[in-house]
């Protein structure tokens, strides 16, 4: 008995994009979603056409994107473009478009906020749908890690810190520099010193930065992200992420990063579920004080 073969690979065949998509797949549900949505009103840049230059992806076509790998778990750019080009379903999603990594990653860098809105009209929808009750909510926080470490995240102490040690390095390259005859040394010693100086100005500006910006923490890479306390004292920078859940289905109703610690969040998170769904009142369910389950009304 022979084996089960393929077809012929150098066998021209006609292929229907809409009959590959099954009737209840989930890129269909995000083709309708995102085809409904004011896309200029939530904020996303070009959503318009111009008359000079290189056309720019439609951000609706983008939005599709981003919401089918974020329900399958696609994080990263560049597996979002390789999918374009391998995924049936995003063939047919997308109409064939294969965009770029960076026209992926820039597209979210520049519409951060429209994401925001986008997700809130979400939750308004499902509310109308009646899938939302708005009587109880579920509040809890966790951590995740950032693409970032200790070295470059700083609080006013650790700037001051390294400006004191950059000024007893400076003077202590002085006093070596006026007690020196050599020539060669004398020129290392003034190379030193200058970039000292330089280090010192960098820390200077982003002491004025971080006082600017109101915060008590300031990260290089990932600016939201804070020096959180995690596990048997296990210090790391990431984002403690706030969420909020509906206890009829369990559906997420609302998120934000919030502080390096959980104090006043819960109650944060509450008045912003209440404004978000319009409600007068409502009881909220969090671990936040002594470990165990409280009732707030």
């Amino acid at each position: 008995m022979d084996h089960i073969t393929g077809a012929d690979r150098n066998q021209l065949q006609f292929i229907s994009l809409e009959q590959m998509v099954s009737e209840d797949s989930w890129a269909r549900v995000i083709d309708l979603f995102v085809d409904i949505l004011p896309m200029k009103k939530l904020g996303f840049k070009n959503t318009g056409t111009g008359k000079e230059g290189r056309p720019s992806y439609n951000p609706s076509m983008l939005l599709k994107l981003y919401l089918y790998g974020y329900k399958h778990a696609i994080r990263s750019s560049r597996k979002l473009a390789h999918c374009c080009t391998i995924n049936v379903e995003l063939w047919w999603l997308l109409h064939g478009l294969k965009p770029s990594f960076r026209a992926i990653a820039y597209f979210r860098k520049e519409n951060a906020q429209a994401f925001k809105a986008t997700f809130r009209m979400f939750v308004l929808m499902l509310k109308e749908l009646e899938l939302i009750q708005g009587e109880t909510i579920a509040i809890d926080s966790f951590k995740i890690f950032a693409q970032n470490n200790l070295k470059n995240n700083f609080n006013q102490k650790k700037i001051d810190r390294h400006i004191e040690y950059i000024d007893s390095k400076v003077e202590e390259y002085e006093a070596q520099l006026n007690e020196s005859d050599a020539e060669e040394r004398n020129v290392l010693l003034k190379k030193k010193i200058a970039e000292k100086l330089s280090s010192r100005k960098k820390y200077e500006q982003l002491a004025e930065k971080l006082k600017q910006s109101g915060e008590k923490q300031i990260s290089l890479i990932d600016p939201d992200a804070r020096n959180l306390l995690s596990f048997k004292n296990i210090s790391g920078v990431g984002y403690n992420i706030q969420a909020a859940a509906d206890a009829k289905y369990k559906l997420l109703v609302h998120n934000h990063i919030g502080e390096s610690t959980d104090k006043r969040e819960p109650a944060r998170t509450a008045l912003s579920v209440q404004s978000l769904l319009g409600l007068t009142h409502l009881k909220t369910l969090s671990d936040a004080y002594h470990r165990r389950p409280t009732i707030h009304v």
